[in-house]
């Protein structure tokens, strides 16, 4: 998959700050809105990992000695002593890649997220690369849900297997987050998603979100996506996708293994701000996003940022 640049978009970044963006003036007045009244949620976030257990080499021309799942881990440890409301999500594509996949079939790669403690994941086209029933074999080595509100698995064994989304309360503070998958014809052959049936990403995530914010009362809501960050040709992706939504705070994306060091910040059908994070591929970053929601007015603060994992996480 091409690992899309992201400079353009990091530019944009900076001509509309988070802050800005989201009514709070003036990046030093973030601290101050953080202190006074705010409940604070860190989002660590990964996509596209692809059986990436080991670092790459040290002689890799492109990734040296970048990567590894012992190091994500040491790090995701380190930043859960440090802060006391995290969620840690993974936007899809867990599977296939290296010779992990190919000897455990993702066995594995699941048993480690979980003992990581990943929250919640999106499915990736890639995760059926050993057919429904190699997703359904694995999953009681995961201990997080797999979601997918666009995917409707009723006329296969992964039927009642997965949730449109979840529901976390950090500190009272209730946080709805929903997957969407991208289409599978043409990318993934009939036999490996049978009579799984794809819906509109757009409705569904709409028909979520109005029931997230309207039904269950969520202060931030979530989306975990796989349907990639964009596209030359006219094709859903995350930032047409942030375009005509509402009420989605944070758009989580995979698939098209894009690098953004930052969020992009984009505006929604109403003109409030939407961010679109990625983090590339092969667990080389780890994606993280501090959120500051004062109940008392719904206003909120973003900031997001991407963590290269290298060798100094040897030793956390």
């Amino acid at each position: 998959m091409e690992e899309l640049k992201a400079t353009n978009y990091r530019r944009e970044f900076l001509k509309t700050s988070i802050y800005s963006s989201i009514g709070i003036i003036g990046l030093g007045s973030k601290e101050v809105f953080a202190k006074k009244h705010a409940t604070k949620i860190t989002i660590l976030h990964t996509n596209d990992v692809h059986s990436h257990i080991d670092p790459f080499p040290d002689n890799d021309p492109k990734y040296p000695g970048l990567g590894g799942a012992a190091r994500r881990a040491a790090l995701i440890k380190k930043i859960r002593a440090e802060e006391q409301n995290v969620l840690l999500l993974d936007a899809g594509d867990i599977y296939q890649g290296t010779y992990y996949f190919n000897k455990y079939g993702g066995e594995l790669e699941l048993k480690i997220m979980s003992q990581m403690g990943y929250d919640a994941a999106a499915i990736g086209n890639h995760d059926f690369d050993n057919g429904l029933e190699g997703i359904v074999s694995k999953l009681e080595f995961a201990n997080f849900p797999l979601l997918c509100a666009n995917y409707d698995f009723s006329d296969t064994i992964m039927n009642g297997k997965t949730s449109a989304y979840k529901i976390f309360d950090k500190e009272g503070v209730k946080i709805g987050v929903f997957g969407l998958g991208i289409e599978l014809e043409g990318l993934v052959g009939k036999k490996y998603y049978g009579e799984t049936r794809y819906l509109d990403p757009m409705q569904k995530a709409a028909e979520t979100a109005i029931h997230l914010k309207k039904e269950k009362k969520c202060d931030v809501i979530i989306c975990l996506s796989h349907l990639g960050f964009k596209y030359a040709e006219k094709k859903i992706s995350d930032v047409e996708f942030a375009a005509q939504s509402r009420f989605v705070d944070l758009i989580i994306g995979g698939h098209t293994h894009t690098f953004l060091d930052k969020p992009l910040v984009s505006k929604n059908r109403d003109g409030a701000p939407v961010c679109i994070a990625q983090v590339g591929w092969a667990g080389i970053k780890l994606g993280r996003i501090d959120l500051y929601l004062d109940k008392h007015t719904g206003k909120k603060v973003i900031e997001g940022s991407a963590s290269t994992i290298s060798k100094i996480y040897d030793f956390v």
